[in-house]
């Protein structure tokens, strides 16, 4: 028996597991009834939010059945089209309602019987994220665990935050931090990342969790994914360290090549000045010329995303800061300490 109860906590614990499903007609019911098994039990209000990422197979219609079979807590929401994985998870994230949000796959090889034991964590240790270890995983050596690994080896260099399986679906998050970090392209495998921006990486942790080999569907997934996941890399890199001061990362590679394009420049000068060589036609003067040409570009890129940047902030739509707590009263005459003269 699982044990679904939570202790007392001082908000209200309600759940939304949020799911994209794409051409998963054949495991809609069989995951829709684990959930229904694995939560029936459950002390807190839960809702399941299922979407379907412009399916070309009947997954809709078998949500759909889902729906008026278990009630209106199955929510459904259709994408016009196809937009992928991050996007269909940032539609279900925006319509999801609990104060803790669970997301995973829909093709039963992560078990919803883990949710439970994962939330209670996230309480249990005053955490904003829990995230899936499937230490035991039951996947293709080629096709899928070769290329998660090195892919998760990757993510963790760069990103500093020390997960085993970023590749693992089933997470669970606290939601008024979570809705704060928007995904765009293919950025679902980066969410701890992308997280990391908003909350300490203290305060995210691994559980593991179990796996299973797929039985029904085909996967979506191939040794492809490595070479975006270092494009992708790239891009996440850069939001996490240089989100709020662009034009430090655009003026230090800017000051590199303007400095290496100083040195041969001084260099081909004093050759010139003291040994009247002929400089004109070394392959070295286009070099230094090349290289100062864009340290000016990189620093003039540089001055122009800091006052991006700047717009960005003071337009108030967002901080370079994230308050977790605040402890005050109104403004007034008892927020001030009186010295005794």
């Amino acid at each position: 028996m699982i044990d679904t109860s939570l202790p007392d906590t001082t908000e209200p614990l309600t759940l939304s597991l949020v799911v994209p499903m794409y051409n998963e007609e054949d495991n809609v019911a069989p995951f829709v009834e684990r959930v229904h098994e694995v939560l029936s039990g459950y002390a807190y209000p839960w809702e399941l939010v299922l979407v379907d990422d412009g399916s070309a197979d009947n997954t809709n219609e078998r949500m759909r059945a889902q729906r008026k079979q278990f009630g209106h807590h199955v929510r459904i929401l259709t994408l016009q089209r196809n937009f992928g994985q991050t996007a269909a998870m940032q539609a279900g994230i925006d319509i999801a309602r609990g104060s803790v949000i669970a997301l995973m796959d829909g093709d039963l090889q992560n078990d919803p019987a883990d949710i439970p034991g994962m939330v209670q964590r996230l309480v249990d240790e005053d955490l904003d994220m829990v995230a899936g270890w499937r230490k035991n995983r039951q996947d293709d050596l080629w096709r899928r665990k070769i290329p998660s690994r090195i892919a998760n080896k990757l993510i963790r260099s760069i990103t500093g935050v020390n997960l085993h399986d970023y590749g693992c679906s089933l997470k669970v998050f606290r939601a008024h931090i979570l809705k704060g970090v928007r995904l765009y392209g293919e950025m679902h495998r980066f969410i701890p990342a992308w997280f990391a921006t908003q909350t300490s990486p203290k305060r995210i942790r691994e559980h593991v969790v179990q796996h299973h080999a797929r039985t029904r569907g085909a996967s979506k997934y191939g040794i492809s994914r490595t070479f975006r996941v270092i494009l992708d890399l790239l891009a996440v890199y850069f939001f996490m360290r240089f989100k709020a001061r662009p034009g430090h990362f655009f003026g230090s590679i800017g000051l590199v090549f303007g400095g290496l394009g100083a040195v041969i420049l001084g260099y081909l000068l004093m050759l010139k000045v003291f040994w009247d060589a002929d400089i004109g036609t070394r392959p070295l003067l286009f070099v230094g010329v090349m290289c100062v040409l864009v340290s000016v570009q990189l620093l003039t890129t540089g001055v122009l995303s800091e006052l991006t940047a700047r717009t960005y902030f003071e337009s108030g739509q967002q901080r370079s800061y994230v308050v977790r707590s605040s402890v005050h009263e109104q403004a007034g005459e008892t927020d001030w300490h009186h010295g005794r003269g």
